[in-house]
Parts: C-alpha cells; sequence; structure tokens
C-alpha cells in the first residue's frame, strides 16, 4: 500500500501524536514522508547578522510511511488496487459504495 503513496498525495495518520489528522505529502523519501501540518517541531534559529532576528519556526518533521494510509478528498481511508486495461493502460483505484474510483493513472496507453 505504501509504495504508492507519492509527493501531493492526500494521507491520513494512523499512528502517533497526530493520529486521525489528513495532509498532503511535501516530501518522500524510501521509508518516511513529511506531511503537512503533522509532526510539527519547534526549530530555535538564531541572530545571524545586526539586521536579523532570532526567531522560533515551526517544521515538519519526517513520519515512518508505515504509519500513514492514502485517504480520499473527504479524509476516508481508501485501500488502493491496480488495474490493466486492454489498452495497456495501467492505474491505481479504490471501491466506494460499490463503484471504482480512479485514484492516478500510473502508467498511460502509447500513441501509434
Amino acid at each position: 500500500m505504501s509504495k504508492w503513496i507519492k509527493k501531493d498525495d492526500k494521507v491520513l495518520v494512523l499512528a502517533g501524536n497526530d493520529k486521525g489528522k489528513v495532509g498532503t505529502v511535501i516530501a518522500k523519501g524510501k521509508d518516511r514522508l513529511v506531511v503537512q501540518g503533522v509532526n510539527m517541531k519547534k526549530k530555535h534559529l538564531k541572530q545571524r547578522d545586526q539586521n536579523s532576528k532570532s526567531e522560533i519556526i515551526d517544521i515538519e518533521t519526517p513520519i515512518h510511511i508505515s504509519n500513514v494510509a492514502p485517504c480520499t478528498a473527504t479524509g476516508v481511508p481508501v485501500k488502493l488496487k491496480v488495474k490493466n486495461t486492454p489498452e495497456n493502460e495501467k492505474y491505481l483505484y479504490y471501491v466506494e459504495e460499490g463503484k471504482e474510483v480512479v485514484f492516478r493513472t500510473l502508467r498511460k496507453a502509447k500513441k501509434k
């Protein structure tokens, strides 16, 4: 499941202090994600020169990919499945109310 998560996908946090929050993936590493508004930490920046000020900023820190699940725009977690079409197109989908809803296209059909 987690291998299908990419940048700009909506995810639901399943574990940790931010359990239940929905956010957008900002960055992805091998097994960690940075999710907007999730796992916030304070960072203290010191004064660099006479013109700048010292300040405390909030930054998102990485969260393990196993602690998130892809979700719909409303925040409902979904199980993604892969389907190939006869036109050699590959896409991710999930089932909602008995209907297939396309989550993302993985491979488009080649034009001849």
